[in-house]
């Protein structure tokens, strides 16, 4: 394994290894579960008996076929292996045979280094990108990921049918009948924000999320129901560095997902599951530090340093692009869209929670100060994502890109004349990819996403899932054109 780090750094490398032989034998497992993430954000996994860890694996890796990983490497060079990381060792609360888990870096075989489509690895030379300029040391990222909690999901596609169904008992939908039991206590359309139980059905089942969270490491702050009707949720963790973040957002949703099935329901991060009511989002917290000193803080706008203010103006300016990553999906456009509070029109501004960067007034310590990018959501592979939001704020930074300034009113309820003046997020994701191809140069600065990266990324983005959406005749259509 070739390896970028110093002597001191490879002494700690070595007692984590020690600690996780330490850990497994003082909790008895019986397997070692061994995780990366795929192209589009996926968590991947190879299970291997306590047995067969060893030294040498945290150095030499477990080999697999790469050519099966969407968005990798192709049958004839597909040899890869998964190195673990062991700062990131758990025990998994839900894997009845105890296993403790590990996050994996992914390496070439014949070359021995870092694979460059590996997303822990672009996040790595992100932040190895941002020391290079001298500009900080430390990008903090607090993702708040938003998702729906729900009873009953079913869905079908093939040549002659498509459809889907989702079911919440608290949805405003499921009404019943005089004849079917069902207790009320429905939340109404728009009107999910923190209501107290009854109405807040599954605050008991975020409970057990929260807690099954803390006993793998990640720092709760809060969790509540979301506006939404039909189980939305929200469970904020604390901020930390890029990197770390990423790996507790991974295991933030493998959480989640698992707590709910345990429980009989289903969690999504979809952006838009139901028809007619707000979205799920990823709102973004962003601050940037250097020698344990915060550098957002300042006597600009909102209490914003000149250097956080050039980090919006250029966040602002590749927003378009940066999509491709943040908001990846076909289905993340349906949530940005007038009317359901998503961040559509690209402005900033303090506490306005419609603008797509709000900067948070809860505080006027430096330290507190932070850039919220609202138009994510939780569709997006976090490693990628935050690294092309850290990467044009850099680019905001080094060009002394100006942001323009703020809109203080309510954007959602401006005149066409007004609105005609304020830049809109992309349509939909045809439309963020090509922006991603026409700007793109921001991101290759430090050799951090390569030529051939971002092309595989619309390429797959557009053949699997683009195409795919707009070859299949939808259920709407019948009703709009079956007379014609």
């Amino acid at each position: 394994m070739t390896d970028r780090t110093t002597i001191e750094e490879q002494k700690e490398r070595l007692k984590k290894i020690s600690d996780v032989f330490k850990l497994a034998k003082e909790k008895e497992v019986k397997m070692i579960d061994l995780r990366f993430t795929d192209l589009p954000g996926q968590w991947m996994h190879l299970t291997i008996p306590i047995s067969k860890l060893s030294e040498s694996t945290f150095y030499e890796g477990i080999g697999f076929d790469g050519s099966s990983i969407r968005g990798w490497k192709s049958i004839n060079e597909s040899d890869m292996l998964a190195i673990p990381d062991p700062s990131t060792a758990n025990i998994d609360p839900f894997m009845p045979a105890k296993t403790l888990s590990m996050i994996c870096d992914i390496y070439e075989p014949e070359s021995r280094k870092i694979y460059d489509f590996d997303p822990r690895n672009i996040a790595r030379k992100a932040i190895e990108y941002l020391k290079s300029t001298g500009i900080a040391d430390t990008a903090y990222f607090g993702p708040e990921a938003e998702f729906f909690i729900l009873d009953h999901v079913a869905y079908n596609i093939n040549e002659y049918s498509s459809w889907y169904r989702v079911d919440s008992t608290e949805g405003f939908w499921n009404t019943g009948s005089e004849n079917e039991m069902n207790l009320g206590h429905k939340i109404r359309l728009k009107e999910g924000y923190v209501p107290v139980p009854p109405s807040d059905s599954t605050n008991d089942l975020r409970n057990m999320m929260v807690e099954n969270l803390i006993n793998v490491g990640i720092d709760v702050e809060m969790h509540h129901h979301e506006v939404s009707t039909g189980g939305q949720a929200e469970i904020d963790f604390r901020f930390c560095p890029m990197q770390d973040c990423s790996d507790n957002l991974m295991m933030f949703k493998y959480i989640v997902k698992n707590t709910a099935k345990a429980a009989g329901k289903t969690a999504t991060f979809m952006p838009k599951p139901i028809f007619g009511d707000n979205g799920s989002g990823m709102h973004t917290h962003v601050s940037l530090w250097k020698d344990g000193q915060p550098l957002f803080g300042g006597d600009k706008y909102a209490g914003l340093s000149e250097l956080a203010l050039y980090f919006i103006g250029g966040l602002l300016k590749h927003a378009p692009s940066v999509l491709a990553f943040t908001n990846p999906t076909t289905n993340s456009y349906k949530r940005l869209v007038p009317g359901y509070e998503a961040p559509v029109n690209l402005a900033y501004s303090k506490s306005n929670r419609s603008a797509a960067i709000r900067i948070p007034m809860y505080s006027s310590s430096p330290k507190a100060k932070r850039v919220e990018f609202r138009c994510p959501d939780g569709s997006s592979n976090p490693y990628i994502a935050f690294s092309a939001i850290l990467l044009a704020g850099i680019d905001g930074i080094i060009n002394k890109i100006e942001p323009g300034e703020p809109l203080e009113k309510d954007i959602f309820h401006l005149g066409a004349e007004e609105m005609s003046h304020i830049p809109h997020a992309p349509e939909d994701l045809t439309v963020a990819l090509k922006r991603l191809a026409e700007d793109n140069d921001y991101l290759k600065m430090g050799g951090v996403f390569s030529e051939d990266l971002i092309n595989t990324w619309i390429d797959y983005k557009m053949k699997k899932e683009v195409v795919e959406v707009q070859l299949r005749p939808h259920p709407y259509e019948f009703h709009l054109y079956y007379e014609v």
